[in-house]
């Protein structure tokens, strides 16, 4: 049988929230690129042919959500798990199988569809190569994390650092660790910080969850509109994740734009949304406490702080940039300083600018390609089994409609419009009980009234 990379690759991405689709359509686009170095006389490899899943849930992403983050399918769809397996194995056997199906997915999802998928495509003569991975940051969990992901035929990690990790953490339990292949975050990019005359912008960029107490969050907005006072020569600006009513992976109890109203804000204070890259370019100094989006400043060369405010502890994620050069408080930040990063740490963490990043996904497209050529691949065989993980493996199953067996409950796939109903009353008393009523009012009513007319 010819490879399956003689052709336009066909790639499905199942994915449960704004940045995991971010992170998920951007790395099948990866897949299918020219390495570096290649011959460019040779005719550039297609684009690939890219589905979209997004797995119904809490967290899935609104419009405006996936128009902020860019990232573009040929199709895409809202699924339940039992349907997104049915969409994958309807297609094997046949022309337009996927080649690769990339899993988006917090832990129990991505251990749930490998099950799911290890029984669906059991006894198919051919299946797609399975690859999951991280979409930032692996500060927390890493153990439970990468055990749930195994079972994927590759398991990404973003740096050098993260691969000895996550192979550490798989030889340990006496697991298969070949999976493990480095890459990097597929969207760092954009261009290399330069200072403009005139412009002094700083931004902060917020976290649905980091910290997580009022008190915490109402302090660092404080800090920072104090910052902007000190400063009226410079432009601050909250870099926000969502609008309310909108979800996250991680539960924001305490918006940053809900405790800045009926503060007294400066005129150079400002809110915004919209693609992190774009905020960036305009960015002369970025301020986090632990976001991904540190990494993507670091990779373009602007001034980064990492806040120690509030101590640096693994619960805030801060702790993952010992080492970084980047720690700093808003004393430091109020007083001028500007920290500078250590050059064999960004390259440790598979951020620092230059040509090493262009070459970051070589040794996946190179196992990739290997995957791709084979007759035939193995049965997915994920760690946890009801061997392995008795108590805890059917519970997980189960959260995602599962039987122990990986195969879809009765009813696991109900009618799109009961659904629909469920998601959406279940979604208003979130927002009530969270104290956001009027938008659960406002989305709850046109479903009562739906409900009167069936």
């Amino acid at each position: 049988m010819p490879s399956r990379t003689d052709s336009r690759l066909r790639i499905a991405v199942l994915a449960d929230s704004d940045t995991r689709w971010k992170w998920g359509a951007l790395t099948a686009r990866r897949l299918a690129e020219r390495a570096p170095g290649t011959d460019s006389a040779a005719p550039a490899p297609p684009a690939p042919e890219l589905d979209g899943f997004l797995l119904r849930g809490r967290a899935t992403p609104t419009p405006r959500q996936l128009a902020e983050v860019g990232a573009r399918a040929d199709a895409l769809r809202e699924v339940t798990m039992a349907q997104f397996l049915d969409a994958v194995g309807a297609l094997e056997n046949s022309d337009g199988s996927y080649d690769v199906v990339v899993l988006a997915l917090v832990g129990g999802a991505a251990q749930a569809a490998l099950h799911g998928l290890a029984a669906r495509l059991r006894g198919h003569a051919r299946r797609p190569v399975i690859l999951t991975g991280y979409v930032g940051v692996v500060y927390e969990k890493l153990a439970d994390g990468l055990l749930l992901r195994h079972g994927a035929d590759i398991v990404l990690a973003n740096s050098r650092h993260d691969a000895a990790r996550f192979r550490a953490v798989y030889e340990g339990v006496g697991a298969d660790a070949a999976a493990v292949t480095e890459a990097a975050l597929p969207f760092l990019g954009g261009a290399a910080y330069t200072a403009e005359p005139g412009r002094d912008t700083v931004v902060f960029a917020a976290q649905p969850s980091v910290p997580e107490s009022r008190a915490d969050r109402r302090y660092l907005l404080g800090r920072l509109v104090g910052h902007a006072r000190r400063h009226p020569e410079r432009e601050v600006v909250l870099k926000l994740r969502s609008k309310p009513g909108e979800h996250t992976t991680h539960i924001e109890e305490h918006p940053f734009q809900k405790l800045a109203k009926g503060m007294d804000l400066p005129p150079n204070f400002s809110l915004a949304y919209g693609n992190m890259g774009e905020i960036l370019d305009r960015a002369d100094l970025l301020v986090t406490v632990s976001s991904t989006a540190a990494l993507e400043s670091l990779h373009r060369s602007v001034p980064t702080a990492v806040l120690t405010d509030l101590g640096v502890r693994e619960t805030l994620g801060n702790h993952h940039f010992l080492g970084s050069g980047c720690l700093a408080s808003w004393d430091q930040l109020d007083a001028g300083h500007r920290p500078l990063p250590d050059p064999e740490w960004l390259a440790a963490q598979g951020v620092a600018p230059g040509a090493a990043y262009h070459r970051a996904f070589d040794q996946v497209r190179e196992r990739l390609g290997e995957l791709l050529s084979k007759e035939s691949l193995p049965p997915i065989a994920p760690y946890y089994t009801a061997v392995t993980a008795p108590g805890y493996l059917p519970g997980i199953l189960a959260r995602h409609h599962l039987a122990p067996d990986g195969t879809p409950l009765p009813g696991a796939a109900p009618a799109t419009e009961r659904t629909g109903l469920r998601r959406v009353i279940r979604d208003a008393v979130r927002d009530a009980a969270r104290g956001a009523y009027r938008h659960g009012v406002q989305r709850v009513a046109p479903v009562i009234r739906r409900m009167g007319e069936l």
